[in-house]
């Protein structure tokens, strides 16, 4: 406990106070899945995701005990990118390795604005909360129980209408675009609502693997931002992710696009606390110098030598939070020790 209260105190600076040091996280190494199967739309127990991530869970915990990392052990809530399109009517499809996913419901504008404003009382959502809560009573009440899997509104809609078709209409019938967004995004701002007031300690992180105060904001994936113009994300996109900000209290945000176009609209979101990119040419270094002294990147599952080169070139007011991958424990101490002795915990 004493290690956890720690973390929680140098995360929460690490975000948004005073700077002690680049924040690591080992993964622990994985326990296969109850699969192939979706958990909000299967007929199996609930039980079997419950202990599958209650596991997990421990093997958190066994990690950073074993390497004194900064890790604030929590809980995960099983879903895929799936949850909430199923939960607007989508089918989902169900693949033997990989995760599932969602099939589009509408083709048309028309179709789009057909489809009445979702609710969070569908049992889609119902099974989800339902698993929090067997989760809940599995870890005991003072484990943080972290968010879904969290798609922006505008992702959402994208898996819900074809998505060739819906990008054609953002040129052809914008309007009925940015209203299936505006019903995405109403439905994401309910489950947050709901899932702050119901679970007792949560954690929002989405990803990647990380803990921070919930008061500092949500946690989403917005990865339709490489397909799109800065004018088009502005349009499309950023004033629901502000309006999430605003609404809690910052925005942590993954985007695994082709989206280095994007960092100055990212920018313009008003306390960005977090930003997870999967780097594609010309690498890290321009997020690096776009975000120092204004959000905290978070690397997550480079070896240890990519995460000394991001060192390497850090700015000043840099701020890092790496996640080591999973490996097996010894490899994890050696990798750990050579990122740590450039991270050193200084005054936490």
């Amino acid at each position: 406990m004493d290690r956890t209260e720690r973390n929680r105190r140098f995360l929460t600076d690490l975000f948004v106070g005073p700077f002690h040091g680049h924040a690591i996280i080992a993964d622990p190494e994985g326990i296969p899945a109850p699969g192939p199967g979706d958990m909000l739309t299967s007929d199996r127990p609930l039980s079997e995701w419950v202990d599958w991530e209650a596991r997990m869970y421990e093997a958190r915990v066994a990690r950073s005990e074993a390497l004194d990392d900064d890790a604030v052990p929590y809980a995960r809530s099983t879903t895929g990118t799936e949850i909430f399109a199923a939960a607007i009517g989508c089918k989902v499809h169900i693949y033997e390795d990989t995760p599932p996913a969602a099939r589009p419901l509408v083709f048309t504008a028309a179709e789009a604005d057909r489809l009445p404003e979702p609710k969070l009382d569908g049992p889609v959502i119902d099974r989800a909360f339902r698993f929090i809560r067997l989760l809940r009573q599995r870890v005991g009440p003072d484990v943080p129980i972290s968010i879904p899997d969290i798609q922006s509104g505008f992702d959402i809609a994208a898996l819900v209408w074809n998505k060739q078709d819906m990008y054609l209409a953002m040129y052809d019938n914008p309007g009925a675009v940015k209203r299936l967004v505006g019903k995405c995004h109403r439905l994401l701002k309910a489950f947050f609502v709901e899932f702050g007031r119901s679970f007792g300690e949560i954690n929002y992180c989405h990803c990647p693997y990380a803990w921070a105060p919930p008061e500092l904001g949500v946690w989403l994936s917005e990865d339709e931002a490489g397909a799109m113009s800065c004018a088009a994300f502005e349009e499309f996109c950023l004033p629901n992710l502000v309006d999430l900000s605003e609404s809690f209290g910052g925005l942590f945000m993954h985007c695994c696009a082709t989206a280095d176009h994007q960092y100055g609209n990212f920018l313009k979101i008003p306390n960005l606390r977090g930003l997870n990119r999967v780097f594609q040419s010309p690498g890290p270094r321009p997020a690096v110098e776009a975000f120092a002294g204004r959000t905290v990147l978070m690397n997550a599952w480079f070896d240890e030598n990519t995460m000394l080169s991001f060192l390497d070139m850090a700015r000043p007011d840099s701020r890092f939070l790496f996640n080591l991958p999973a490996m097996p424990l010894e490899d994890a101490k050696k990798s750990y020790e050579k990122v740590r002795a450039r991270c050193s915990r200084m005054g936490s």
